[in-house]
């Protein structure tokens, strides 16, 4: 197995683990940054309109996700949600999308991740995260460098800023050119197997399936190199 030049990595259950979505926390946390609130909504019934929009979008489907490959950045659908509710946040959309996620789904490192980051940088191996990801690019960025403030990332791609989202060829190919490296060259690891696995395969990097952090049911591939932790993969690297 040859080693690669790059590696680079989905951001959520694959770099940061995230806990169970709350959108109802979330929703309260901005809520208190009304300043006007038409009809007196709670967060209940504000979270059961973004249900009902991300439904009618086809938004965050587990089962159908990888078939949507054009996002709808957040910038866009907020305002919508809290406008058209007769709802006025004081605060603008980067401001929202922080404090909806830290309340609604608070992240941490998975375990290992700060180390094998480490030891890629003392191999010369350079690092780079693709993520399919609603919140604006610089909320994203600041949460993975605030998580992971030794990370050594040359770039942090978002759907939410290249409209395209995995398993597009087209947001792998903008990473390899912002790389200047043939596909061939570089791997990518992700938790989920058709924008990750399939998607990185299909553009010609090197698929690794990291399934350390996954909650969902998992079936393996045997044509896959599955890892569960990231010594593992480490080790995997150290051996060639």
């Amino acid at each position: 197995m040859k080693t690669p030049k790059m590696i680079l990595f989905d951001y959520g259950q694959t770099l940061a683990a995230e806990r169970k979505f709350d959108g109802i926390k979330g929703t309260e946390a901005v809520l208190q940054y009304a300043i006007r609130n038409k009809y007196h909504l709670s967060a209940e019934q504000v979270q059961a309109k973004a249900s009902e929009l991300n439904q009618e979008l086809g938004r965050f489907d587990p089962k159908t996700r990888h078939l949507l490959q054009i996002e709808i950045p957040n910038t866009m659908f907020t305002p919508y949600l809290y406008e058209s509710l007769g709802i006025e946040i004081g605060l603008g959309n980067s401001e929202i999308d922080t404090i909806f996620w830290d309340a609604a789904a608070p992240g941490e490192p998975t375990k290992g991740i700060e180390d094998f980051l480490k030891f890629l940088k003392e191999k010369g191996i350079r690092t780079g995260v693709i993520s399919n990801i609603a919140y604006a690019p610089a909320v994203v960025s600041e949460r993975i460098n605030r998580l992971l403030p030794d990370n050594g990332f040359e770039f942090i791609l978002t759907s939410s800023n290249y409209i395209f989202r995995k398993p597009n060829q087209r947001i792998f190919e903008l990473a390899l050119e912002k790389a200047q490296l043939p596909p061939e060259e570089v791997w990518y690891v992700g938790d989920q197997y058709e924008c990750d696995v399939k998607g990185s395969s299909r553009a010609g990097l090197f698929p690794v399936w990291y399934i350390g952090a996954i909650d969902l049911p998992y079936s393996g591939d045997e044509t896959v190199l599955t890892v569960t932790e990231w010594e593992e993969l480490r080790r995997r690297i150290e051996n060639g």
